[in-house]
């Protein structure tokens, strides 16, 4: 009996456990952590994002792993988990954007933003017949002149940071953020930060493999590929690139 009241408790979406877990949550965290990982650093004068986009084989065509998202002029956004779960989530947070300029006349706030996605988030994990999603955000964005970093998470819990990472790797890439964030960062600190991250936890990563935008007060701005080849070069952290191997990367399903 005891076999089968745990396996009820894993099977329910929306049950808690004897000792207060929601055991399906827990494997949307496993699903996240999982996936390739994407760096948020907020700066003084905006915020940046940086994601590995590496592709699972040399016959995939690299831009079609998208990791970074814009989702209105002032505010963008960096995945890691299923792909197909954070496209819902991206979809579903254009929608709010959209909805705010048309029904308030003015674009959305960010922490606003981040409270309607973990909010439609949070409704997964409470009814039947849904399951959590496998896939975790950060959110950057310019709000009343402020640059603003949240982080969701597959439980619908949004949090307030000053730089996080999503993903695999999460605990050796906070733990080098969290040595070398300071106050009075500059927008290419940030970025040289971010791309420190990303690069010091896996040696095999190349300038091909990286998405990398940033939000300050004049929008959201994406990096073309070779503008990330020139900035990883002057950061001295490039590696020569085998286009005759097999990628090193994530399943597929996860990004």
């Amino acid at each position: 009996m005891r076999g089968n009241d745990q396996q009820a408790y894993d099977r329910g979406t929306s049950l808690f456990s004897p000792d207060g877990r929601i055991y399906q949550v827990e494997y949307a965290r496993e699903a996240v952590s999982r996936g390739a990982p994407s760096v948020g650093v907020r700066t003084s004068e905006g915020v940046v994002l940086a994601a590995q986009a590496q592709a699972s084989s040399s016959l995939m065509e690299s831009e079609s792993i998208e990791k970074l998202h814009k989702l209105d002029d002032h505010v963008g956004t960096a995945s890691a988990g299923h792909v197909a779960d954070a496209r819902q989530l991206i979809d579903y947070a254009r929608r709010m954007a959209q909805g705010n300029r048309l029904r308030y006349k003015e674009p959305v706030g960010v922490e606003t933003l981040t409270k309607y996605i973990t909010d439609h988030i949070q409704e997964n994990t409470q009814r039947g017949g849904t399951r959590p999603y496998g896939a975790a955000l950060l959110i950057g964005g310019f709000e009343d002149g402020e640059p603003r970093l949240f982080g969701a998470d597959p439980s619908g819990t949004p949090h307030e940071w000053k730089a996080t990472a999503i993903g695999g790797s999460r605990q050796e890439i906070q733990e080098l953020l969290e040595d070398e964030w300071t106050e009075e960062l500059t927008l290419d600190d940030g970025i040289g930060l971010a791309l420190r991250a990303l690069f010091e936890i896996n040696d095999e990563l190349t300038p091909n493999d990286v998405s990398l935008a940033t939000v300050s007060a004049d929008g959201y701005a994406a990096f073309t590929a070779d503008e990330i080849a020139d900035l990883v070069e002057g950061l001295d952290l490039s590696v020569e690139d085998d286009t005759d191997g097999d990628a090193d990367a994530d399943d597929e399903t996860e990004e």
